[in-house]
Parts: C-alpha cells; structure tokens; sequence
C-alpha cells in the first residue's frame, strides 16, 4: 500500500494569518496583540457596541477544588463541570476552530490538483473521506518536524482551549485529544489523507507538554507587562505563537467589529501575603475595540486592572509530568520461518505513566536507524500500542509485563503491513523523578505468518514537567 500524506495546517496557520492585523510600526499601538483595556466607566459604552466588559480567561488553580475530588485522579469533568470551569467560552472556542476547518476544505475543494496534491480521481471528496478513514489509522511517512513538532503545537493549541477556559490539566489533555482526533486526523485531514498514528498520539500528548508549557510561558510574559527582553514586538509575536487560537478570536472580533467569539489573555506575578505565603496574583485582561474606541492604549504598563485574584498552585496529582518518552538499542531475533537473520533496531516510545503502577505508550522499533552505522540485511519497522503493569510500584526497582497489539512493516516503499499481538517481562529502574532505566523481552507473534519474532532492548526513559511524583 503507497501512502502519500499530505498536511492541511500550513493552510491552517494561513487562514490564521489571514485573520490577523499585520504588524505596525512602534508609532502605532494596535498591534497583533494590542490588549486596549476598558476603563470601568467606560463599560456601559462598550455594552452598546457589542464588546465583552469582562475578561473571559479563567485557571484551574483559581477555584476552590475540595481536597477529596483528587480521591480519583482521573475523573472526567470535560463535559459536566462542576468546580467553575467556563464551557461556554469553550465551545465557542471550540465552534470557532471548527468553522476555520470547515474554511480549509472548501479552498482546498477549489484549488488546483497542482497544489492540493488531490488527484483527479478524488474529485467526489466525500468518498475520498471514507475510503481514507476506512483504510487508517497507517504509520505516515511525513516529514520529522512536521509530525513532531508542528503537531504537538497544534496540539497544544487544543490544549490551551480548556486550559484557559478553567478546565484541569487532566480535561484539557481529553479535550485536545479529541480535536486531534476527531476534527482534524479523522475530520478534516481525512479529506486529503488516511488517518496517522503518530499523529492520533503524538499531537494530543505531547501538545499536553507543549501547551502546559505555553500557559505558563504565556502568564510570565504579562506579568513583564506583555514583552519579551522588554521589547512589545518580541512580545506581540510571542504571545500570538504561544496560542494562534486564542488570538485569532481576538482578531476575528476586531475583523467583524463585536465579539463573537470568547478569547482573552492572562499573566501572572508573584506577591507576598500574610505570614509571609507567596502567593501568585492572576490578573485578567482582554483585547476591547479599535484605538478610535475608548480604550486604553499600549500593553506596557499602560493598562488598567479589570479584575484580580489569587490562587496557590494547584494539588492536582495528574499533570504532563505523566508523559514520558524513551529511546533505546535492541535486538531481534527473528524467527525461523522467516529466513532472516537478526538485526539491531532502535526503539523509541511515547507513553502516558499513570501510575508507578500502570503505563500505556506507542513504541516504534526500526533497523533503518542504524543504516549509518550498522547495515542491515533488510530494513524492518513496527509499531505497537502497549500497556505495562508495574509489580513493587513503590520501589525504584520495579518488574513488570507488558502486552499489546500492532504492526510489522517491510518493503518501506510498498508499506506491507501486518498484524502482530506482543507480550513480554521487562525490569523498570528509578533513577530519580524525571531518569529511568528499563530492560524488557518481548515476544511478536504475527498471525498472517504464524511466526514468533523476539526483541530484546534497553532504554532510557525521561519524564517531563516534574516527573513521577506522588
């Protein structure tokens, strides 16, 4: 099977640019992201012209969140909140996103087949959409920084959807892993391609480390008042990069003259309270209007604070520190049916680590990795989706099985797949909250050969954020 993959987001980004106010010189204040604050008795002004006079950003780490709901850890509260998150500015984040997908395909529909890569044949799109969906998910062939690092951003874009609509790490993880999925691998993407595994794992989870990342990033840039190395236009473009979604909103309403769509900024700046406690203040500001409005001008100390609130951090035990990736040497060792000789592969893995206990990761093993140093005799893939139960979770030294299904891939340039179910035992070694080591043998059995394939590898595991904590 010959798979051509071909990327809508570079479209995507455009229709965003689009949106956008192109950057004016450092005479003129309305900028990419030129917050033009409204003065309180300037509110009832703002009403009649159909702006929002409140703020509409909102944190997790902002709400009184009884100690006992993190009893269990992984409860879903994407679609009942119940602690103050805000899903109306969600989903008109959310509606927004999908009317600039919904854009994407009809200027695709009408481009060139020169351009789109869409041959002729593929002129009933429809059709094109389920033959694609039916044919996926496929290991893709994309470019590497296309796959994994213009996805996760994308991803976390998703993410930060939910995050800044006051939703938990945890809910804006779901949340951003069904966009991915649903709008854009099997939404609009499907249009063009089939459906890719990486992609249904790589931009949801690590978009999550990305888009925690941005958040927080994004909240120290305002409290420097906007700017980065204290220039405004470093911060401008900072901040428009950190989240294009939330500031294409902001664009979108000023295109369109009122507020159609719920999109604000934050920052964050550190204070001392009572009994010396530090405590982090969480201002909220929005984008209000055109300079001829009555709003505040500049984004440098030049605004007025709408509404403040303080909050400590958050005692939520599930964060991106629960992603984890690795990268090791093996061997396999084929079986005999097969005639092939054993070759050494390298395998790297992208995990969610929900427990000391229980793991879940897409694992990839290949021998083209080695070609540079090691010829192979033939060039082999797989990958797999497994999940690991840890014996002794409270220890550093930890055995564990672990289980799973995928497929081998020979003939890179057909791209013959076949099924595989795995098994095996393998010894997980702490090293400290974000370092492990871990040894496993896995057995591949492969039921259109009835052949039993065994790889034996070693790796070096590193969790994000603050790692494995409990």
């Amino acid at each position: 099977m010959n798979i051509k993959k071909y990327s809508l987001h570079p479209l995507f980004i455009a229709l965003s640019l689009v949106t956008t106010p192109a950057l004016a010189d450092d005479k003129t204040t309305d900028t990419i992201l030129d917050p033009n604050y409204i003065a309180t008795d300037k509110a009832d002004d703002f009403k009649d012209l159909g702006y929002q006079v409140k703020a509409t950003n909102s944190s997790w780490e902002q709400f009184n969140v009884d100690d006992s709901f993190y009893d269990s850890p992984y409860q879903i509260s994407l679609f009942s909140p119940q602690h103050g998150e805000d899903s109306e500015r969600l989903w008109s984040q959310t509606s927004s996103i999908f009317y600039y997908g919904l854009g994407a395909i009809a200027i695709l529909a009408s481009l060139p087949d020169d351009i789109t890569n869409w041959e002729s044949s593929d002129a009933n799109i429809g059709q094109k959409w389920i033959d694609n969906v039916t044919e996926g998910p496929v290991w893709d062939r994309d470019d590497t920084v296309l796959n994994y690092v213009l996805h996760p951003y994308f991803g976390g874009s998703y993410y930060q959807s939910a995050r800044k609509s006051g939703y938990r790490q945890w809910d804006a993880f779901l949340y951003s892993s069904l966009m991915s999925t649903v709008f854009w691998e099997y939404g609009v993407e499907a249009f063009a391609e089939i459906p890719s595994m990486q992609d249904l794992v790589v931009t949801p989870v690590l978009g999550w480390v990305y888009g925690e990342w941005a958040f927080n990033t994004e909240r120290d840039i305002w409290a420097d008042g906007g700017t980065v190395l204290g220039s405004e236009y470093l911060g401008n473009v900072s901040l428009f990069l950190l989240d294009p979604v939330d500031s294409v909103g902001r664009n979108v309403n000023r295109l369109l003259g009122t507020d159609i769509i719920k999109a604000g900024t934050s920052y964050v700046k550190l204070s001392e309270g009572e009994n010396s406690d530090k405590k982090i203040m969480f201002e909220l500001n929005y984008t209000f209007g055109e300079e001829r409005h009555a709003a505040q001008e500049g984004i440098s100390g030049k605004r007025k604070q709408i509404q403040s609130y303080s909050f400590t951090p958050s005692k939520d035990p599930v964060s991106s520190g629960i992603v984890g990736v690795s990268v090791g040497l093996g061997n396999l060792n084929f079986d005999s049916k097969r005639g092939n000789t054993s070759e050494q592969y390298v395998q790297t893995s992208l995990g969610l680590y929900f427990t000391p206990a229980f793991s879940t990761r897409l694992n990839y093993s290949s021998t083209k990795m080695l070609k540079e140093v090691i010829k192979p005799t033939a060039i082999f893939e797989s990958f797999s989706v497994d999940g690991q139960y840890y014996f002794n979770a409270n220890n550093n030294l930890r055995p564990y099985v672990t289980g799973g299904i995928g497929e081998e891939i020979w003939e890179e340039d057909n791209d013959t797949y076949r099924f595989q179910i795995n098994a095996g035992l393998g010894l997980h070694y702490k090293l400290n909250a974000n370092w492990a080591l871990q040894a496993e043998a896995i057995n591949y059995y492969t039921e259109s050969r009835s052949t039993n394939d065994q790889q034996v590898t070693t790796k070096l595991v590193y969790r994000f954020a603050q790692g494995e904590h409990h």
